[in-house]
């Protein structure tokens, strides 16, 4: 009888025995084929119904906070919750620009785009013999305090747009608006950042102006006002828009209208030009902010609004009058605060609320910032600039580029030959003839500016033709 094999191990640990094939296929098991990216949380809502229901911080004493009326704190739809706004609603179409939805945002956005500048085109060469001859210490004093708020001021402005409006605002054209500001406010900061390293030459004291949220007194008074707002998480989107169309519409009108006082009196052309263009870029956001609010379904009461803008008012005017004086420069300290009123109420109607001080505008030459650089409008190019045929896909009737520019070449040499009666004498034919062809070109042209500034300047060229 055949011998049986009787194993000396026991048959369940042949079994579990691992083999190099049963080892290979449990290493292939083993492999994870999920990917390695972690999945992402469900984002949490950027817009807390809940605790946009209670008071802001900048309304708030310490250790108080309750649930406001919304009858006292909200006009219009006031039941709306806010996440429910149409503008910050989430929506997978602000991936998607077209079809354009809001086409008053949208054209706001291409004006913007076509008043693009960059900080190289700034001419400083002429501002240092300026700073060294021309202005005493007391006047060197007062700009470089201001043009260290302009420079951190800029900053906080994006902090704000960075980190709450362009993630609040859902519709595709007004992020493209805040995308275009964004890249804007880098330059106005790159701008004066530029002017502070030409007119300083102590590395200490530069140090000290781009600290200046923190070395300044007055300058960290208008800092943290701002950026309290940025911080304030209970306070809604329309209040903040309030809040930030005061930072760029009066935080800055003071400081802008004394550097166009220095122009009024024929000093620092680099400054007061960079002044120019910077002043219609801010000028061009509040009227974004603006234009915004009034889309707004559920908006903030009357009384909200004056709030936040008189505690601004009061802030730019302790600014100008005591912490920096603008008497340093000569100015009239009184004119200033009216100044600052004029803009307010200014701002108060645009944002639909009633006037709040019914002051007038004291200084003659800020009604002339309409006009900004007319004298040398055709020897270079002035804050008026406007980039041709960035708007031709919306606005047909205005002209494409090379069009305008041999206009305006037209128009120079118009004004050249009017210099030499005898030049004009023998050229006006056909250059009048000339000059009649492109007038329409350069009133389409001047269409999309935001001053009157090609207007009037055409209407000169006009009686020109006709007393040719």
């Amino acid at each position: 009888m055949a011998s049986i094999f009787r194993p000396t191990t026991p048959v369940s640990h042949i079994v579990s025995e691992a083999t190099p094939s049963k080892k290979a296929a449990a290493a292939l098991q083993a492999i994870s084929l999920e990917s390695p990216i972690k999945p992402m949380k469900k984002p949490t809502p950027f817009i807390d119904d809940a605790r946009r229901s209670l008071s802001p911080d900048s309304e708030t004493d310490k250790g108080e906070r309750g649930e406001l009326d919304p009858k006292k704190r909200f006009v219009g739809d006031i039941d709306l919750p806010e996440s429910q706004e149409p503008l910050l609603m989430e929506s997978k179409r602000r991936f998607v620009l077209f079809p354009i939805q809001y086409h008053e945002i949208w054209q706001m956005y291409k004006k913007a785009e076509a008043s693009f500048w960059t900080a190289e085109e700034m001419d400083l060469s002429k501002d240092l013999h300026d700073w060294n001859n021309r202005l005493n210490d007391k006047e060197r004093h007062f700009i470089s305090h201001v043009l260290a708020f302009f420079a951190a001021s800029d900053g906080i402005v994006n902090e704000n747009l960075v980190e709450r409006f362009s993630n609040e605002v859902q519709a595709a054209e007004a992020r493209c608006f805040y995308g275009f500001q964004i890249m804007m406010e880098n330059i106005h900061s790159e701008t004066y950042s530029l002017l502070i390293d030409t007119y300083i030459k102590d590395p200490a004291e530069r140090e000290y102006l781009f600290d200046a949220v923190e070395t300044i007194p007055c300058v960290k008074k208008k800092a943290d006002w701002a950026l309290t707002w940025i911080s304030d998480r209970h306070s809604t989107f329309a209040e903040r828009l309030v809040a930030f169309a005061a930072v760029e519409g009066i935080f800055f009108s003071g400081s802008f209208a004394s550097i166009f006082w220095l122009k009024k009196r024929g000093l620092m052309p680099g400054l007061t030009f960079s002044n120019e263009l910077i002043s219609r870029d801010e000028g061009m956001h509040t009227d974004f902010a603006c234009l915004l609010f009034s889309h707004l379904k559920r908006r903030p009461h009357p009384d909200t609004v004056n709030k936040i803008i008189t505690q601004a008012v009061a802030i730019e005017q302790e600014f100008l009058t005591d912490a920096l004086p603008v008497s340093l420069i000569g100015m009239n300290a009184e004119l200033m605060c009216q100044y600052i009123e004029f803009v307010a109420d200014r701002l108060l109607v645009a944002l639909g609320c009633s006037k709040h001080y019914n002051s007038t505008n004291p200084f003659d030459f800020m009604d002339m910032i309409s006009l900004q650089g007319k004298t040398n409008f055709f020897e270079k190019r002035v804050s008026d600039y406007s980039k041709a045929g960035v708007k031709a896909t919306t606005t047909p009737s205005t002209v494409a580029a090379p069009s305008n520019e041999r206009a305006f070449q037209e128009v120079k040499s118009k004004r050249r030959d009017g210099e030499d009666g005898a030049a004009a004498a023998n050229n006006g034919g056909p250059v009048a003839d000339r000059l009649t062809h492109h007038l329409p070109l350069l009133r389409s042209a001047a269409q999309p500016l935001t001053t009157h500034l090609l207007t009037d300047e055409l209407n000169a060229i006009d009686l020109t033709i006709k007393n040719t």
